[in-house]
């Protein structure tokens, strides 16, 4: 093939991931307003060997280094091209977003924790994370934000304040969010928001 055609592979490739991690993501947000049960539901649609079981646990949004940079590359590259799908994965991750946020400040907390920036379990960067819009977000409604992340200096600039200290956040946060579950916070449960239903990446 072409080079032009093997970028367009990879293009529409990371956006077809992309806009299936959105459809999981909006069958979610579906069934916490409808107070259903989201893991019994994907379970049940995951069964249909043609979906696959793979692919399909809620998150605050899709980010990292790939789909976000190759779903926007994609949407460009329609340019006139009539579109409904593309334009809609990456309008469907900003609505997610949202979302989320309102879902946080309908719990009406003073102060959000976060339970770190990246955007899983054995990632070590932050690039396009869907919890830092999501943390900007609350920042502009007037939330106080705390996040645990041991990869930051806690005496870098940033606004919000760093920890690297699981108690503080525990002690010092109305409500903690996390993208991602982990064994780490396993004990803070009752105070936690996350829509990782599976407990994996």
């Amino acid at each position: 093939m072409s080079s032009s055609e093997a970028e367009a592979v990879k293009l529409f490739s990371n956006t077809y991931l992309a806009m299936r991690v959105s459809f999981f993501n909006e069958l979610d947000s579906f069934s916490e307003v409808k107070k259903l049960s989201s893991k019994k539901i994907i379970s049940g649609v995951c069964l249909d060997t043609r979906i696959g079981n793979f692919y399909n646990n809620p998150s605050f949004g899709y980010g990292g280094y790939c789909l976000p940079k190759d779903t926007q590359q994609l949407l460009k590259n329609f340019n006139d091209i009539p579109n409904n799908i593309i334009s809609g994965v990456v309008e469907a991750n900003n609505t997610r977003k949202d979302f989320i946020t309102q879902s946080i400040l309908k719990q009406r907390p003073r102060t959000v924790g976060v339970y770190r920036l990246i955007m899983k379990s054995e990632a070590d960067n932050f690039r396009e994370s869907a919890i830092i819009d999501i943390i900007e977000k609350l920042i502009d409604k007037g939330i106080k934000i705390i996040v645990y992340e041991p990869l930051m200096d806690p005496k870098c600039k940033a606004p919000y304040k760093i920890t690297h200290e699981i108690e503080y956040l525990e002690k010092s946060s109305d409500l903690i969010i996390a993208n991602r579950f982990s064994k780490e916070i396993k004990h803070l449960k009752d105070k936690l928001y996350t829509r990782d239903i599976f407990e994996e990446n």
